[in-house]
């Protein structure tokens, strides 16, 4: 299974937002769009940075300041692991597993092209175990002599 087989699934809408944006103007468009992370990009193309809810807990933590006074190139990750469309989904796990991130832009062309969560990932992979077995019980069905 491929990223983009994840992404023909569950489309390929990415939520950005500039770099110069506030942090309380991330915390809305997480909460209103129910995600996790958003990616920063001053293009709309280009990834410049992601940030997520963790990110603004972890950065904002102790400074003092309010959202509204943060910018989100002050509190993003900018070390943004990425994916491309033919990327293998097992492997991406992993990838994710083991570098503890949770959210991966798409790149295809040089250009964003979606991001896929952890959530994403979890999801395929439980329709496949699903559909597996499935075909597993009709076989097994089809298998038993007639009674």
């Amino acid at each position: 299974m491929r990223i983009s087989d994840v992404l023909r699934r569950k489309g390929a809408t990415v939520t950005t937002i500039r770099g110069d944006a506030t942090v309380a103007e991330v915390v809305e468009l997480l909460v209103v769009h129910r995600i996790g992370a958003v990616v920063v990009s001053d293009d709309g193309a280009r990834v410049d940075g992601i940030v997520s809810e963790r990110d603004i807990v972890t950065r904002l933590h102790g400074r003092g300041a309010a959202p509204g006074e943060v910018r989100v190139r002050d509190v993003m990750s900018t070390d943004v692991i990425t994916c491309g469309l033919e990327d293998d989904l097992e492997a991406l796990a992993r990838t994710m597993t083991d570098r503890r991130v949770r959210h991966l832009p798409v790149i295809a062309d040089g250009r964003l092209a979606g991001i896929v969560s952890i959530g994403d990932v979890v999801k395929q992979r439980l329709d496949e175990l699903q559909d597996e077995r499935d075909e597993l019980f009709k076989y097994v069905q089809q298998g038993r002599p007639a009674t």
